[in-house]
């Protein structure tokens, strides 16, 4: 094949015509930062500085001098929620919204920004209209899902929340596992009334565990965990002591590292049906796999109640191999109180201070955000994820 060496004279053509159009671009450019004020350039540099204060007076200044630029208005809108200035965001989205000849996704953008103005200001009704409204724009559908689902659970608007999460679940085409805790929270919510509706709770019960076969591989240990407990305070309010049993020892077998939520209730049940020994090596058992502070004070009492100085032989080998500050202060309380009067006083002065320091270590935590509180959360109240918390606290972990 032979080459045309005429072809050639087109490469230099080529590089003049890209040349040229480079620097129309730039021209261009110039051009439009020249019509900027210097009060734009001055608020985006505070706002790199993260100064959001002199930000926000330098953009209300082209703000006056420029009404029609929308990005800025929803920047400035942004800024004041940020900075706590409620009132004066929701103004500034407001007014972008009466505009008649703001483009549709313009408008959508504004009133995605109106929808989370009024859900800081705790306005939720209207959160909830503007995020609903927001759901038929595709960009802004998801963050609208997520808000209005957590206005729902703000409000315990169980129902809400779990028809919204069905609509989610469609359309990301798969289940998710907050579904089976909104159905939880409907029967706990139930179960703590003077009269609870048994053939209700029994109903909803059905749905949540439909919804737990559904999830598969999206299950969890935590949701897993959640629904025996549920199903456990179901049994014990019908007075099924077995069956009530049975769904405590299946979150030993099915959710272990949640044994410590159910270890008291379990050793009661099994007491109060002379199993009480058992129950103590079953859950004996579990400790050398599972340790957790729970399980040990479990057994430990159980020791106590039978031989104070079994307990404590039982702490010194407990602590030996899973050493931990939360059980030797526990042990030490027992031994001040059955054990003889020599040395008692230094060991009074080391429990207290072992005391002082284990309320520190005797919290769960959220894995999410770093939350710490005294009590088990199946939602985080700091960042309000679900199953986020760890089932160990935190000496444990």
């Amino acid at each position: 094949m032979n080459f045309e060496f005429w072809f050639l004279i087109f490469i230099p053509i080529f590089f003049l015509l890209g040349w040229y159009a480079s620097r129309i671009d730039a021209k261009q450019m110039m051009d439009e930062s020249s019509n900027l004020p210097n009060s734009y350039f001055k608020g985006l540099n505070f706002l790199l500085k993260e100064d959001y204060d002199r930000a926000i007076d330098s953009f209300v200044e082209v703000a006056k001098l420029d009404t029609e630029t929308t990005e800025l208005h929803l920047a400035l809108g942004s800024l004041f929620r940020r900075r706590g200035e409620i009132d004066r965001s929701i103004r500034v989205h407001q007014s972008l919204l009466n505009r008649p000849d703001l483009p549709a996704h313009e408008v959508a953008h504004a009133r995605f920004e109106l929808a989370q103005d009024y859900f800081k200001a705790g306005l939720l009704d209207r959160a909830e209209r503007e995020f609903k409204n927001s759901l038929t724009h595709s960009k802004y559908a998801l963050p609208s899902y997520a808000n209005l689902l957590r206005v729902y659970e703000i409000t315990h608007d169980w129902d809400n929340a779990i028809k919204t999460l069905k609509e989610l679940q469609n359309r990301l085409n798969k289940p998710l596992p907050e579904i089976v805790h909104y159905y939880c929270e409907i029967i706990e919510d139930e179960l703590r009334k003077e009269k609870p509706d048994i053939q209700e709770i029994e109903q909803i019960l059905m749905h949540a565990r439909d919804e737990f076969e559904n999830l598969g591989e999206s299950s969890n240990p935590s949701v897993s965990a959640r629904l025996s407990i549920v199903r456990a305070k179901i049994a014990g309010l019908n007075k099924d002591i077995g069956l009530q049993k049975k769904h405590l020892l299946s979150v030993l077998y099915e959710a272990p590292e949640f044994g410590g939520l159910v270890a008291r209730n379990l050793m009661d049940l099994m007491n109060s049906s002379s199993e009480g020994s058992e129950g103590f090596e079953l859950l004996k058992s579990h400790y050398a796999k599972y340790p957790s502070i729970e399980i040990f004070s479990v057994l430990f009492d159980y020791l106590v109640q039978k031989s104070p100085k079994e307990a404590i032989e039982f702490a010194k080998s407990s602590l030996s191999t899973n050493p931990s500050i939360l059980g030797l202060s526990k042990a030490l309380s027992s031994y001040l109180k059955f054990g003889t009067s020599e040395g008692v006083d230094n060991l009074v002065i080391l429990q207290n201070l072992i005391s002082s320091q284990s309320d520190k270590l005797e919290k769960y935590t959220c894995n999410h955000c770093g939350f710490q509180a005294k009590s088990f959360y199946w939602q985080c109240p700091g960042c309000n994820n679900w199953n986020t918390f760890d089932h160990k606290r935190v000496e444990d972990r």
